[in-house]
């Protein structure tokens, strides 16, 4: 009960605050005297803050306890580890203030992104001027053999197929460049909805068919699991077009790749799983580095760019989740994506129909 004796299920909390915290960056939860959730955004509940009707963080808890017990406003900056899954750390700045209505608003704004952008662009640079001095030092020199073998069209038209390989690699080279650099830079919150996982896993495995086909793979989809995430369709979509692709490139002509999602408890997980060459045992833990090759030989064949696997793992943190591998050499692979369920209904039905910003099928939001 609240000091009028009502339930606290009921109260209202003021149409103009409800407005402020439907357009706020930051994620925000009001909650009552005893810490129970009245509302909370969805950005608060896509970054693990919330379950159910509580406070997950026991900092942010302890923070809004202060608060509640003496009415003062309070500010602080602490790292935690986010939920569900606590592989990566949050550094957050939370601030708390009685509403005077009975709630006490939490706001909570990430500061580790821009942080960790800036040294991993530092690096990435680096790294990629390394990388791009291959194809561009190789099409110097092959446009140099087409000048000296002008005469001679059977070189020519031998040099120029090696010309147009290497363009080719340059080329997803640099879209790999671009696509790694936004994910570093981008909050994928910003621009998530809500997505079903099984249409996602049909439409990467329709992206890939022509080059399966190709080679005679067959790709085999497992049952549906009617699963939730919210996300950014486009980087998820990346990140398993792209373990998908590995596992072509790395299978034998003729095997099958197959590709399943599945519901464990609170997280949906995405498998792929190849017949190929495997991995070696002392090459899991680099092979989500930037660049890394396992056998840089069977890159410049298939065309790798050694970033495939660095934006998967990206995308996996930008969603609070993961990505793991077996494999055994001459066996096989599987990649694992490991993400939050996002379970819409359950969470309405819980906050009366109350979540803000509460994301509809087709991206927009409700308030």
């Amino acid at each position: 009960m609240d000091a009028n004796g009502l339930p606290l299920d009921t109260r209202e909390i003021p149409d103009e605050v409800a407005r402020i915290l439907a357009v706020l960056p930051s994620a925000s939860i009001v909650v009552d005297a005893q810490g129970e959730i009245l509302r909370a955004s969805a950005r608060s509940i896509a970054l693990g803050l919330v379950n159910r009707n509580a406070i997950t963080i026991s900092d942010i808890a302890r923070l809004v306890a202060k608060v509640a017990a003496d009415g003062e406003p309070r500010e602080q900056e602490m790292r935690v580890r986010r939920p569900p899954l606590g592989r990566e750390l949050l550094e957050l700045r939370v601030r708390v203030a009685d509403l005077g209505t009975g709630g006490i608003l939490v706001l909570i704004d990430d500061l580790a992104e821009e942080r960790r952008v800036d040294a991993v662009r530092r690096d990435f640079v680096a790294n990629i001027s390394h990388e791009l001095k291959t194809p561009v030092g190789a099409l110097a020199i092959l446009a140099e053999a087409v000048q000296s073998a002008s005469e001679d069209p059977v070189q020519v038209r031998h040099f120029a197929e090696r010309m147009q390989l290497e363009a080719t690699r340059l080329g997803h080279l640099v879209q790999d460049v671009i696509d790694l650099s936004r994910l570093q830079g981008d909050d994928p919150l910003l621009h998530s909805e809500v997505v079903d996982v099984d249409e996602l896993v049909k439409r990467a495995i329709e992206d890939v068919r022509t080059v399966a086909s190709d080679r005679e793979i067959d790709l085999v989809m497992g049952p549906d699991s009617d699963a939730l995430v919210y996300a950014d369709v486009g980087q998820l979509q990346t990140a398993v077009r792209n373990l998908l692709v590995n596992a072509i490139a790395y299978s034998s002509d003729g095997t099958s790749v197959a590709i399943s999602a599945r519901q464990v408890d609170s997280i949906v997980e995405i498998m792929i799983k190849d017949q190929g060459i495997g991995i070696p045992a002392n090459d899991l833990d680099r092979i989500f580095e930037r660049f890394y090759r396992v056998d840089p030989a069977r890159s410049r064949v298939t065309g790798g760019t050694g970033l495939g696997l660095a934006i998967v793992k990206h995308v996996c943190q930008n969603h609070g989740g993961e990505c793991t591998v077996w494999s055994e050499v001459g066996v096989g692979s599987t990649f694992t994506l490991r993400l939050p369920i996002y379970r819409l209904e359950a969470e309405a039905e819980f906050y009366g129909l109350n979540i803000l910003e509460l994301p509809t099928a087709d991206g927009a939001l409700d308030s």
